[in-house]
């Protein structure tokens, strides 16, 4: 009788244990899910945040990559014109004075030549 009862508390306690152990378990698990879930909201909060954020970015990104493009594209359109202005100065220069063209250029060729010999000397020396 007395190993009965004792038989029985033990069967008693062992369930009450494995009890107390499943609700342990679902308690961890229904943490868990809450935890995930939490980090699942969490992140499309983030994401929805983020998400303008970076179309603005790209916006500005486009909008000074096509700033810089016609800055250059003008840029390179007035060297262009300046350029042309230069040619036709110096064509309307040796019309209007051929002599004087004639000898500028040979005195800036003799000044080329004279610099290169100059360096030439010194690289040898």
């Amino acid at each position: 009788m007395f190993l009965n009862k004792s038989t029985e508390k033990s069967s008693s306690l062992m369930d009450g244990a494995v009890q107390s152990a499943d609700q342990a378990i679902k308690s961890t698990q229904q943490m868990a899910n809450d935890a995930l879930e939490n980090l699942t909201t969490a992140l499309q909060d983030l994401s929805h945040q983020a998400t303008p954020a970076l179309e603005r970015t790209g916006e500005r990104v486009s909008s000074l990559a096509h700033h810089s493009l016609n800055g250059m594209r003008e840029t390179s359109h007035q060297l262009r014109v300046k350029a042309e202005h230069a040619s036709d100065n110096t064509m309307n220069y040796i019309r209007h004075e051929p002599v004087k063209s004639v000898l500028i250029a040979a005195a800036t060729g003799a000044a080329l030549v004279a610099l290169i010999s100059l360096a030439s000397q010194v690289r040898n020396r």
